[in-house]
């Protein structure tokens, strides 16, 4: 096995003696390093093996004309991507590591994203509390918590430090993964209330040999298929639970954004899709739903979540919105509708049960989809086991009975 190489992205004009120690202990690790120089501010305390000057020439500007911090930091962000993806393409990255304040971290993490899911990523960080959504985003970034601020060795601070580069040295030493013969790989979407759904469909596709990455529907989740689906990981998608459209509509705290169920159809990916859980919107605790839905169905999930039945006015507009997205689709797509419960809360005797609403989604639906899309329109709650069933069945005939 070749030596691994450790990717080091920092500002050394203020952490030239912090990537100098992380340096030398991933050496006594057995393991190479490239240190690539994202400070502006000042000479490298530090020599680097990618300079500055280098890093700005791949994004295309000119080092003299970066004077102000918050300029340095955003033309960084941009430049350092290119050049470690470049590395990793070289094959001479199989880890990246980094340490420093808000500036080195949101600069690092950059770079970061543009590697693979899978490629080890550790960033020792004073941010690494709080709201890190940006800086991780969909990624497998991990942050590890500073304690002290990133500013000279003392006994915390060289003890972490020495830490994180023992972590990585370990994930680019681990021997490769062997999970068995590999299968084709698929993805599915899941919320609570669709569980016994797409574990029924997750076991069908299992057994059809596939391999099923399922994603909890929590906007970050789908983001991240989203983001697989583009970068070509998987060859099919069972989206059988669409709840973030919902909270994208309404303003709940777990949208995908506006562009969710999107990726599979522009890419062509064979799709199967259903309206799983777009009866709720959701929220944190009872006490931090807005004002102004105070007269609306809620329902405490849990003392952290509270749901809020989508009307028929919403359910109309994202049975448009679900319509419009997969008639765009270039590849086969395939929309089943549940005609007895779109979740666990929305059958005849649920919390969520509303036929004007149902009947508005199925509405919106009909008045936006192209005959292009399948439709099938099954007497089964979501959760029933032949509505699953089908649905995998489907997907399988999509992809034309890959084992």
């Amino acid at each position: 096995m070749s030596t691994p190489t450790v990717v080091l992205v920092g500002t050394l004009d203020t952490k030239g003696e912090e990537y100098a120690f992380l340096r030398d202990r991933l050496h006594q690790a057995g393991v190479a390093t490239v240190v690539v120089d994202v400070g502006t501010q000042g000479p490298p305390r530090t020599a680097p093996d990618v300079t500055r000057a280098e890093v700005a020439a791949a994004g295309g500007f000119d080092l003299a004309g970066l004077t102000d911090r918050g300029t340095a930091v955003a033309a960084m962000c941009s430049a350092a991507p290119g050049v470690v993806r470049r590395l990793y393409e070289e094959g001479r990255c199989q880890g990246v590591l980094a340490a420093g304040g808000s500036g080195n971290t949101a600069i690092a993490t950059a770079a970061m994203r543009a590697l693979p899911v899978g490629v080890p990523k550790l960033v020792v960080s004073t941010m690494a509390s709080g709201d890190t959504a940006g800086y991780v985003d969909v990624s497998d970034v991990t942050l590890m918590p500073a304690v002290t601020d990133v500013a000279g060795l003392n006994s915390v601070s060289g003890r972490i430090l020495a830490n994180a580069a023992a972590a990585m040295a370990g994930m680019v030493s681990a021997p490769p993964l062997d999970l068995g013969a590999a299968r084709p790989v698929v993805a599915a979407t899941m919320f609570g209330v669709t569980t016994p759904a797409v574990t029924t469909a997750r076991e069908e596709l299992e057994r059809r040999g596939y391999e099923v990455l399922v994603f909890h529907a929590t906007g970050t989740g789908g983001r991240s298929m989203e983001g697989l689906v583009e970068a070509g990981y998987v060859i099919g998608v069972l989206d059988l639970t669409t709840t973030e459209l919902a909270d994208d509509l309404v303003g709940g705290v777990l949208s995908a954004g506006p562009h969710r169920l999107e990726a599979a159809g522009r890419r062509g990916v064979p799709q199967v899709v259903s309206l799983g859980a777009l009866d709720m919107v959701n929220f944190g605790p009872r006490e931090s739903v807005p004002a102004r839905f105070a007269d609306r169905t809620l329902y405490v999930h849990n003392p952290s979540i509270t749901l809020m039945r989508t009307t028929p006015e919403e359910c109309a507009e994202l049975g448009r919105r679900v319509g419009t997205k997969l008639s765009a689709a270039t590849g086969p797509v395939a929309l089943f509708v549940p005609l007895r419960g779109i979740s666990a809360l929305a059958g005849a005797d649920g919390p969520f049960f509303d036929a004007e609403a149902d009947a508005a989604l199925l509405a919106g639906l009909r008045e936006t989809l192209a005959p292009s899309v399948e439709l099938h329109e099954l007497d089964a709650h979501v959760n029933d086991p032949e509505f699953a069933v089908a649905m995998a069945a489907r997907l399988d005939e999509f992809l034309g009975g890959t084992r």
